[in-house]
């Protein structure tokens, strides 16, 4: 081997050290790891940041607001409802979202079916009281396993098929893949849901200031009207999209008259709601009931964009001892008043009316740029930015069925996946789906910085000649080794190779080689195709070996070497599944 192949393993395998360690965050090891390669010459300066321009990045960083934007659109508050969470225990939740993600994968991109999913995953995770993380990488590593079942699950099945055609003339059909694939889905995702304790417990760092804001008695008020769902429903109807954490506490009939609101009551086109809970909770019952805040301007005013935020009324604030109604506080400054909270008080009059004291919080909803200055000029001390829904537009059914149609395009359409998530991001900002003010805030940067500083380094492998020495070591070795060896040495070598070449490129590079090993011995390359398309799909042991893993790498709160714990045995049953059955299924 040649110094520069030396070098290029070296930096490999020591950033892979750094990354275990967790001494450093992981896209600060990427980004030093990038340095050192270019400092030593396997990585040419002009090629140093090629990454931040690959598809990789592109798709991760389009999904993530893709995802967001399903969050947002109070469609996966329904789903959540559908699946009663409240009846359910944590490990029967996730045993529902790593079947609905493995069999979604079979059909659509399986980033595209894990970005549906993860924000009914991380609602469900806070509705049980537990980790995100409890779910995120089981899901993650569903669809992966889901995609082996069909060819268009998942990129390297695509490939593979194309690769067997230019070899026998005949690619694989769509479901040539199910046999094998659909018996390792069944497999890992029993053992999915029976070991995921092997995953530790975290917790993402930048929620924690969230977290501690936790504000549980905000008193808001909405009316009943003609569009409303909820006319002729019951209030317990209505409170069923809280869980519990919110409930109405007065009813005002349009005369003026007050009712106590019973939990059979029904209610009528003109009343006005009284309703106390947390903010989120709030927020679904006036959402999915379709009510209309009181006083409330919707999405933009004269082309202003609005911002909805929580402040605390200050000790010499003008508005103590005075209700919004008394400064009449919407005319006068275009401030609107959302909801009120007062520790350990329950308040039973109309929201304008109550008089503000010290220490009250407040949700004010304002044009984004006058915000701060009106907050100081009223002494009201804004809190931690929180991503705060109440008195938000959501378009419904819009980012779904832009969802929809991306993953049309990518299955059927032929559109590359980069390019179709890139326009589904797009689409969802221009629909307002997803807030141009909150864009770049679900754009996860230690992500897409990691991401884009190891691709240049993964390049080298190639650029340097690595690859073509281990695969003439692979080569050499599997000619001593009985069929059924040959075969496992080729999946593993493929599940081994993933992470540092993405899984497309890993069936570019391992495809000719099986194929060509199998002639060699005379054996038909079908199983050896299969298990290449098997370990470049089963990248279980990293976050960066397929773009799944990588997108519920943040909200999970995982570190580098979390994804071995669940994954090495994981990939060891696939192994043991995956040979005898590619042998069944496809004699050599």
């Amino acid at each position: 081997m040649r110094i520069d192949q030396w070098l290029s393993l070296l930096i490999i395998a020591l950033m892979m050290g750094a990354f275990v360690w967790g001494r450093y965050r992981y896209d600060v090891v990427a980004a030093g790891s990038l340095l050192a390669a270019v400092l030593v010459g396997i990585v040419p300066a002009k090629e140093a940041f090629s990454g931040f321009a690959d598809d990789i990045v592109i798709i991760v960083g389009s999904a993530l607001i893709v995802s967001a934007a399903i969050s947002r659109s109070g469609i996966m508050d329904i789903a959540l409802r559908r699946l009663s969470p409240e009846r359910r225990g944590p490990r029967t939740q996730l045993i529902i979202l790593v079947v609905i993600v493995a069999i979604l994968s079979a059909f659509i991109k399986n980033i595209g079916a894990l970005a549906i999913m993860i924000p009914v995953a991380i609602q469900m995770a806070r509705k049980s009281r537990v980790s995100p993380s409890m779910f995120l990488m089981p899901m993650a590593f569903a669809s992966l396993l889901g995609g082996l079942m069909t060819q268009i699950g998942t990129s390297p099945n695509i490939i593979v098929s194309r690769v067997r055609e230019e070899i026998t003339g005949q690619p694989f059909t769509m479901f040539d893949y199910t046999p094998v694939g659909a018996s390792l889905a069944v497999v890992g995702l029993i053992f999915l849901a029976t070991c995921y304790r092997l995953l530790p417990d975290r917790v993402r760092e930048e929620t924690s200031l969230d977290e501690a804001v936790k504000i549980k008695n905000y008193t808001t008020e909405a009316r009943v009207t003609a569009p409303s769902v909820a006319v002729g429903q019951s209030i317990s109807w209505l409170q069923k999209p809280a869980g519990g954490d919110a409930m109405v506490t007065g009813i005002i009939t349009e005369g003026g008259a007050r009712r106590k609101p019973l939990p059979d009551m029904m209610l009528k086109d003109g009343d006005l709601l009284i309703i106390e809970g947390e903010q989120a909770a709030l927020d679904r019952m006036v959402s999915e009931g379709k009510l209309r805040l009181s006083d409330r301007t919707l999405g933009t005013s004269n082309g202003k964009l609005l911002n909805t935020v929580e402040a605390i009324v200050g000790e010499h604030s003008r508005l103590i001892g005075l209700s919004a109604k008394d400064v009449a506080l919407f005319e006068n400054t275009g401030l609107n008043l959302l909801a009120v909270s007062r520790r350990d008080k329950r308040f039973t009059e109309r929201l304008g009316e109550i008089k503000i004291r010290n220490g009250d919080v407040v949700v004010l909803q304002g044009d984004l740029q006058k915000l701060p200055d009106l907050l100081r000029e009223w002494g009201c001390l804004p809190l931690v930015e929180r991503n705060l829904k109440l008195g938000s537009v959501r378009n419904g059914l819009v980012p779904v069925l832009i969802l929809v149609a991306t993953m049309g395009a990518t299955a059927f359409g032929g559109v590359p996946v980069a390019t179709a998530f890139f326009a589904a991001a797009f689409l969802m900002v221009l629909t307002g789906s997803a807030p141009l003010r909150d864009v770049y805030s679900h754009l996860d940067a230690p992500i897409l910085i990691m991401l884009a500083a190891l691709i240049p380094i993964s390049d080298a492998l190639k650029t340097t000649g690595t690859t073509e020495v281990i695969a003439d070591l692979l080569s050499r070795t599997a000619e001593m080794l009985p069929p059924y060896g040959a075969l496992a040495l080729i999946l593993v070598a493929a599940m081994a190779v993933t992470p540092f070449l993405n899984n497309a490129a890993t069936v570019l590079v391992m495809a000719p080689i099986a194929a060509t090993f199998a002639e060699k011995l005379g054996f038909q390359p079908d199983a050896f195709l299969m298990a290449v398309a098997i370990g470049a799909g089963c990248d279980f042991l990293t976050p960066i070996g397929h773009q799944c893993n990588t997108l519920v790498m943040g909200p999970g709160g995982y570190r580098f070497g979390d994804y071995a714990r669940l994954g090495l045995p994981l990939s060891i049953i696939v192994l043991l599944v995956s040979v005898p059955m590619l042998l069944l299924v496809w004699p050599i």
